[in-house]
């Protein structure tokens, strides 16, 4: 089963949120509604700013878990190498 990791914010360099779902589209339409209570919801993180495919959900697990012990800036830069302006994608 394939796994996708992303992130939310709820605006450029504001709160950032890191999830991982096997339907990205349905979760991402879950954090918008309001359907997720939560961090997210408390802090208004809806837009998405990058995610990332994995073929095998438990890699992108993984993958969460050792993005949520990065530095901010680091998880700033990896945002901005693919999507400068934070734009919702």
């Amino acid at each position: 089963m394939p796994g996708y990791v992303y992130i939310l914010a709820n605006q450029q360099y504001g709160t950032l949120y890191i999830g991982v779902t096997s339907d990205l589209v349905a979760r991402v339409y879950d954090h918008r509604e309001g359907r997720t209570p939560g961090f997210a919801w408390k802090y208004g993180c809806k837009r998405l700013v990058w995610y990332e495919e994995h073929d095998r959900i438990v890699d992108a697990i993984q993958r969460e878990k050792s993005l949520k012990r990065w530095y901010r800036q680091w998880k700033i830069e990896l945002i901005e190498g693919i999507n400068p302006n934070w734009d919702d994608l």
